[in-house]
């Protein structure tokens, strides 16, 4: 057995304490990494299920075979990883606001998400999501307002339960319409969220999208001993 608890890494943010550590679960005998703001877990190795799900929901609507994406909020990767294992994948934009993410996976701190820093497809951008919705320059900084096939988010536990006030506007109309206008015709914008299909959201997403669905993805949680929910909005132009 190795070493029961890890602190990988920690940092102070303008939104918390975050860090990473990675423990061994005698009960599951295996590694397990997790992410905590603050005294607060983000995202654990024990539940990719939903945000591999928002990789493959929000790609599946998509035609054509070289497709630019965007990952708001990097993790532990398993979205953009799973968004490279699509061969249509032309290029992937990972937005993160946080410099020492990106670092725990260029410095290999993720074997799960091995070869995410090293494909060519890869560029890291150090920004934050909701500013660059916001201000309309987007999220290459080499061409402002560059639209993309696919939009895929993970960062605030849902619509309703934001990790910093200044996230609260993007879920609004006139926020979600900054963000169309940085989809290609027809391109799909992703959400991840913890909480149930919320109706006013989706009431919401239907004002400024054409469609939209919010998929009820379901996972086994060891760790209660039962089945756990996250929901995925795909939603498109």
């Amino acid at each position: 057995m190795g070493v029961r608890f890890e602190e990988l890494a920690w940092r102070e943010t303008p939104i918390g304490e975050i860090s990473l550590r990675r423990r061994h679960d005698p009960a599951l005998d295996r590694e397990v990494y997790e992410v905590k703001l603050d005294d607060e877990f983000l995202m654990s190795s024990l539940f990719p299920v939903a945000e591999i799900e928002l990789a493959r929901l929000g790609l599946a609507p998509l035609a054509g075979t070289a497709l630019d994406v965007v990952v708001g909020g990097l993790g532990l990767g398993y979205t953009a990883r799973t968004a490279l294992e699509d061969p249509r994948v032309r290029s992937l934009v990972v937005v993160e606001a946080i410099e020492d993410v990106i670092d725990w996976h260029r410095r290999g701190l993720l074997p799960f998400a091995s070869g995410l820093a090293d494909d060519p497809r890869t560029r890291f951008v150090r920004a934050d999501f909701f500013a660059a919705v916001a201000d309309g320059a987007g999220f290459d900084p080499d061409e402002a307002g560059r639209r993309f096939h696919a939009i895929l988010l993970d960062v605030d536990h849902s619509p309703r339960h934001v990790l910093h006030p200044s996230h609260a506007p993007f879920y609004t109309a006139d926020g979600l319409r900054r963000l169309a206008d940085l989809l290609h015709p027809d391109g799909v914008f992703a959400l991840w969220s913890n909480d149930p299909p919320d109706t006013d959201f989706q009431r919401v997403l239907t004002g400024v999208f054409p469609t939209s669905l919010a998929h009820v993805v379901r996972f086994p949680n060891p760790l209660q001993g039962r089945e756990s929910a996250n929901t995925v909005y795909v939603a498109r132009r």
